[in-house]
């Protein structure tokens, strides 16, 4: 008696070419959260920049470095993807470095738009910043749980395996193993 075991995964393909640039990326789920983490992040550093007349100083520029350090980082990280520069860096573990950058990135983009919001006093740009805060850290939990699950998940290696397994090999393996 034999069994027979098929075993298929596919792979596709993301990039838009061989080009030195992969605007592919952009329409990827990925690169569209990427984008609109990188406006929200802007337009919030922008509101609580160009105010005049902070009700609270010291919160506000607790939440103009914070969104600033993470829309620096964003935009490298972007930068590594629209060139493929991850592949030619292979010594870095990409996955698990942007599971960090959003892990921490959510937690201290969320405290500092509680503490903008907190701290706004009705000053309307103050409020927006804090409201952009939210959004950013609502795309970066996304983020985080679309790159856990690519880090912790099940990896595909876009091969097909076919094994025949007759019952004397079981047999034969069992008595080697055993």
């Amino acid at each position: 008696m034999s069994h027979t075991v098929i075993t298929t995964t596919t792979t596709s393909s993301r990039t838009s070419g061989d080009g030195l640039l992969n605007l592919g990326y952009i329409r990827t789920v990925p690169g569209l959260l990427k984008m609109g983490q990188t406006v929200a992040l802007l337009i919030a550093f922008l509101c609580v920049h160009c105010v005049r007349g902070w009700p609270n100083w010291p919160a506000f520029q607790f939440f103009e470095v914070v969104v600033l350090w993470f829309l620096v980082v964003l935009l490298l990280l972007l930068i590594m993807h629209l060139f493929r520069l991850q592949g030619k860096m292979s010594c870095i573990n990409w996955p698990l470095t942007e599971f960090f950058h959003y892990s921490v990135g959510a937690i201290l983009v969320f405290i500092a738009s509680i503490v903008a919001a907190v701290n706004s006093e009705g000053v309307s740009a103050l409020v927006a910043a804090s409201v952009f805060g939210f959004l950013a850290t609502f795309l970066m939990a996304v983020c985080l749980w679309t790159s856990y699950s690519v880090t912790c998940g099940s990896h595909q290696t876009g091969t097909m395996t076919v094994t025949t397994i007759s019952m004397s090999h079981l047999h034969e393996l069992w008595f080697v193993l055993g």
